[in-house]
């Protein structure tokens, strides 16, 4: 069972913002969810699958699509021929 000073941590950790009054709320949300997590693991496994599994993906199909100057027609930063983004660290 989850207890508020649990809910606490748990908040600080993930930088959630939880006021005192929310509290006990989350924590009876917490406990509720650990409980269907609880019956979850009570239902037997056959091991077996009814059915057997078949790829589902569909052959890839070339169609048209947007030449190169098209895609960039509506960007303000392209540069030789590509998107240019912000450098990301």
């Amino acid at each position: 069972m989850i207890e508020e000073k649990d809910v606490e941590h748990i908040a600080m950790l993930a930088q959630i913002g939880i006021t005192k009054e929310e509290l006990s709320e989350f924590t009876g949300q917490f406990n509720e969810i650990l409980d269907f997590f609880n019956i979850l693991d009570q239902v037997e496994d056959t091991g077996a699958f009814e059915h057997e599994r078949v790829n589902v993906f569909r052959e890839d199909e070339i169609e048209p699509s947007l030449t190169q100057d098209e895609a960039l027609a509506n960007t303000r930063n392209a540069e030789d021929g590509f998107f240019r983004a912000p450098r990301v660290m």
